[in-house]
């Protein structure tokens, strides 16, 4: 990776934001750009941010990370997103993708190799 990229952490669970922060501390290319706790943090924090690469929460009080994701992808659609949740991912998966998220990881499974490998996938998309 030829650049340190920054994260933009959305998720109403303290815990999980936790979770997420080491994990982008441990990851080497990735450092954290800031939080959000909804949808409308979300879309507020990424004009002032400009990130990298968001993870979003799927299921948030208010404004929910579908929602926001289209959000974002309106402002800025060259934003990368990748959705995160612990909700079945035969339901979930193909809603966040048709919002325009690079992908869709089960909490469950999220750490380094999840976020490279998202992250690798939307770049060699691009390129």
């Amino acid at each position: 990776m030829a650049r340190t990229l920054t994260v933009l952490i959305v998720d109403d669970q303290d815990a999980f934001r936790a979770t997420a922060r080491l994990v982008i501390e441990f990851t080497d290319g990735f450092e954290m750009a800031g939080e959000a706790v909804d949808g409308t943090e979300a879309v507020r924090r990424f004009g002032e941010l400009e990130p990298d690469l968001v993870l979003m929460d799927i299921m948030m009080p208010g404004m929910d990370g579908i929602e926001a994701t289209r959000r974002i992808l309106t402002t800025n659609p060259r934003a990368r997103i990748i959705v995160l949740s612990t909700y079945d991912a035969d339901v979930y998966q193909s809603r966040a993708l048709d919002a325009g998220a690079i992908a869709f990881v089960s909490k469950a499974d999220f750490g380094p190799d999840s976020l490279i490998k998202a992250w690798a996938a939307s770049a060699e998309s691009e390129g």
